[in-house]
């Protein structure tokens, strides 16, 4: 029997990878998004959505109508707090940071998991959020691994292992390498924080995705509102 696992997909290029990589090593897959009022939050459902169809896997959408009331301190999930333009080593980068998303993420994820039998939650955390959030640092990861595996020991979750992170050392370029082994269709996949009509090309995952193609020479077939800045971006980063 295939082990189930469920696996957080938010719509991005990451997690998309996530579900594809967990397609070919032939799990049963139930795909949990999450909507925390992030503004762009439907362009990333609707891949989300469309990756669920691509792998004939169970998707299932998390509402959380109020909790951008609650926690809109971030860029994110403020109207009032402007997505930075820029290289993911910028500071300013801390304005994205959406308090505890993973720990909720997870400990929902993991709820379903135990509720329906599966083995594992999935993420697709990688080395490059590192720097910036630290709810996807190796640490925090093994940590909410262990505080689910302990808050549900006993009969009441025999089968549940944990949290995979299977990218959790990867670059994003290497991310983008395993993703074009497997054929992601990358025009199905959302990066942008603006959330417009295309990707903006200008904020940190617009920046850190036109990179990540660059330096696994992969074609990336993203339309961007501003194509070019991304270089001035990386070059400033690493000046």
């Amino acid at each position: 029997m295939d082990t189930r696992v469920v696996a957080i997909v938010s719509g991005g290029m990451d997690s998309v990878t996530l579900a594809h990589y967990l397609a070919n090593l032939d799990h049963d897959l139930h795909l949990v998004s999450f909507n925390y009022g992030q503004r762009h939050g439907s362009r990333e459902l609707e891949m989300a959505a469309r990756c669920s169809v691509d792998l004939n896997a169970d998707h299932s959408i998390i509402d959380m109508p109020e909790l951008r009331k609650l926690i809109g301190v971030s860029s994110l999930t403020s109207d009032a707090i402007e997505v930075p333009d820029g290289h993911y080593a910028e500071d300013t980068m801390r304005a994205t940071v959406v308090p505890n998303r993973n720990m909720m993420m997870l400990a929902i994820a993991g709820s379903v998991a135990i509720a329906e039998e599966a083995e594992f939650v999935a993420t697709g955390n990688h080395a490059g959020d590192h720097f910036i959030y630290p709810d996807c640092r190796p640490e925090f990861i093994a940590a909410a691994s262990a505080a689910l595996l302990i808050g549900n020991a006993g009969f009441s979750a025999p089968h549940f292992k944990g949290i995979v992170a299977p990218f959790l050392h990867m670059t994003k370029a290497e991310i983008v390498q395993v993703g074009d082994g497997l054929a992601v269709p990358w025009q199905d996949t959302w990066s942008c924080y603006k959330g417009g009509d295309v990707h903006c090309g200008r904020c940190g995952t617009c920046v850190e995705r036109q990179e990540a193609f660059a330096l696994a020479d992969v074609h990336d077939p993203t339309a961007y509102a501003d194509p070019d800045f991304w270089r001035g971006a990386v070059e400033a980063a690493n000046a």
